[in-house]
């Protein structure tokens, strides 16, 4: 419910689908195991808020795809994030989380496009790049950013296994939340 949600002044969504690596991201940008992280997509049932060292909030948000739910669950998710992106007005920038291995699917597509829709800035993290060479992650960044029709310097390649790598992450939200 909304009146649980804590006071923000700017808050970042993270999104993406069940199992993409959104809770090892969350974990890899505060340097600690906040987010829980399972081998069984869909995990996450509620919206998580997170305080980045009072400089923005980290909301983490159930995935989408192919968690097992019931329809009562998948209709109560999609309500929750209806009201969530309906009436959050700190609401700044939303961080989709592919995985870097697979082109993005349909689902993806249908979130990046509903961002634009609500007018929300958007970058694109594509975890598990440590799982593949680098020429295929050159490769897979073009195939992801053309996908989702992104600008190549709103999308970032991360590996939760090389902490240092946050850096560049944490450069571009700073930057799109300014």
């Amino acid at each position: 419910m909304m009146a649980d949600y804590p006071d923000s002044a700017k808050e970042i969504v993270i999104v993406g689908r069940s199992n993409a690596g959104k809770s090892s991201f969350i974990n890899a940008l505060f340097s600690h195991k906040i987010a829980y992280v399972g081998k069984t997509p869909g995990k996450t049932r509620i919206l998580n808020f997170f305080d980045y060292n009072g400089e923005f909030t980290i909301v983490d948000v159930p995935g989408y795809g192919f968690a097992k739910l019931s329809d009562k669950q998948i209709v109560a998710f999609g309500e929750m994030m209806d009201e969530y992106f309906a009436k959050r007005d700190c609401l700044r920038l939303m961080v989709m989380i592919v995985d870097i291995r697979h082109k993005p699917t349909t689902d993806d597509l249908d979130m990046i496009n509903f961002a634009r829709y609500k007018h929300l800035k958007t970058i694109v993290v594509a975890s598990k790049s440590d799982k593949i060479s680098n020429n295929q992650k050159i490769r897979q960044l073009k195939l992801i950013a053309d996908t989702l029709n992104v600008r190549n310097e709103d999308i970032v390649a991360f590996s939760s296994i090389k902490p240092d790598n946050i850096t560049p992450v944490l450069n571009l939200i700073r930057t799109k939340i300014a």
